[in-house]
């Protein structure tokens, strides 16, 4: 008795998975790079870190004092 549960190769008897990566390959763009996003909201959230770690000392200071 032949073992049929197994794929042998890359054959697909349904030929789905082929027309799968046909379909995917066909449609697929070329790769393009995205451009590097503004520093605007990156400085922000520097900021936006220091101040907070500022307040924070400042309460820790005057819970201290």
């Amino acid at each position: 008795m032949a073992n049929n549960q197994g794929p042998q190769g890359n054959y697909d008897p349904a030929g789905s998975t082929q027309m799968f990566r046909a379909f995917v390959d066909e449609g697929a763009p070329a790769p393009s790079r995205q451009a590097a996003a503004p520093a605007g909201p990156r400085i922000g959230l520097i900021v936006g870190v220091v101040v907070a770690v500022v307040v924070v000392a400042a309460v820790a200071w005057l819970a201290l004092a």
